[in-house]
């Protein structure tokens, strides 16, 4: 195994492991909550810790604009700048190619974007993507990258994925010697035999980690598990694998089983914001007008702030009546709710019970909203 990745626990592809940062170790399998502006939305730290965070995902492009990464560095990164003291993965900016697709132009040398705030131009190289987060100072780094929406024309997606080859190893010709870890991406859209091209040269590039890029980007959810479940067969046994901006409970599951360690998406905080809770029988919507009197939890088994001092009744009240705390609350809940099913999993895979553990898990959840089957027992 690597000195920064190593695995103490298998259950057929499943893995258990733990990767070495220089801000501190975080256990695998891993869900980020995403920190964009170098905060989860409504959430403090504390709150953070409390849910039970390992580690969480922040954006360079975001925080070269706001507040500049000149000023984050004065205060020590990223993370002393918001008060977080465990590891953090920045993305590089490639994600916002896919997402700023009508205020950028790709070149061989980066991509021109339009700043979404005063329109000024923002030149972003693989070089210059490096050197913003080498002053976030975050844990892993990660290459700058094309990602593709789907569908995509195969010519365009097979020179994409070669100038993204390219560009990681200029991002690796650039990243200095200093204890951050560069993770390179495998994209390649829906093309398994571009998949495996990108795979086997991101891989002889040589990385601390690999992700896969590229996908929840347009493409079925059939079709999503067939790539994931194909390149992550492409990556090294000894290197954490990294599904980015990927997804649902049901594809977090998906991913474990098919070797990958790490997640991210604003699912669980976006969807807490707009009053949609995940909980251990489904979906719960707070709004719906059936929880007005009800003095349960939103879940009877989730342990997290909200559900052990609050009633259904009481969060519908607040959501509708626009308090923030609802938002807060909601989100303390959600957070807690993705972070328990990978700890979950991860006992599973030590114990070699995963695949009864998600089975149950997807049985459970499949009902949805429905006052007391979200509560039985």
């Amino acid at each position: 195994m690597s000195k920064i990745f190593s695995i103490i626990g298998r259950d057929k592809r499943a893995r258990a492991g733990e990767v070495q940062t220089i801000h501190g170790v975080f256990p695998t399998p891993a869900f980020m909550p995403v920190g964009t502006l170098a905060s989860v939305k409504t959430l403090s730290p504390v709150d953070l810790d409390d849910c039970g965070t390992d580690i969480i995902l922040s954006n360079a492009y975001h925080l070269s604009i706001r507040p500049g990464e000149d000023i984050i560095a004065r205060f020590g990164g990223v993370g002393s700048f918001m008060g977080w003291r465990r590891p953090i993965l920045t993305d590089s900016g490639g994600f916002q190619v896919f997402s700023l697709a009508e205020r950028r132009k790709i070149s061989e040398e980066g991509v021109i974007f339009r700043s979404h705030l005063d329109g000024s131009l923002l030149n972003f190289t693989p070089e210059r993507s490096v050197e913003i987060q080498e002053k976030l100072f975050s844990s892993v780094i990660m290459c700058f990258d094309e990602c593709v929406s789907s569908p995509a024309d195969k010519e365009y997606v097979a020179n994409s994925l070669e100038r993204t080859i390219r560009w990681g190893l200029r991002c690796k010709a650039a990243k200095r010697d200093n204890g951050q870890l560069l993770f390179g991406i495998v994209q390649g859209g829906t093309y398994l035999d571009l998949r495996g091209i990108s795979a086997e040269k991101t891989v002889m590039s040589g990385f601390d980690g690999y992700a896969i890029g590229g996908l929840s980007v347009g493409e079925s959810q059939s079709v999503m598990y067939e790539v994931a479940d194909y390149t992550a067969g492409l990556l090294p046994e000894d290197s954490p694998r990294y599904l980015m901006g990927v997804g649902t409970p049901e594809d977090i599951l998906t991913g474990i089983s098919c070797g990958i360690d790490m997640f991210d998406c604003v699912m669980p905080t976006r969807n807490a914001r707009n009053g949609l809770l995940f909980t251990s029988k489904g979906k719960l919507h707070i709004k719906r007008k059936e929880y007005e009197k009800s003095d349960l939890p939103v879940d009877s088994v989730c342990n997290c702030y909200a559900c052990k001092n609050f009633s259904l009744g009481y969060l519908r009240h607040i959501y509708k009546a626009g308090e923030i705390l609802a938002l807060r609350l909601n989100t303390i809940h959600n957070l807690t709710h993705y972070l328990s099913l990978v700890k979950g999993a991860r006992s599973a895979i030590i114990e070699h019970t995963f695949d009864d553990y998600k089975r149950e898990y997807l049985h459970k959840t499949a009902r949805g909203d429905g006052g007391e089957h979200i509560n039985d027992s």
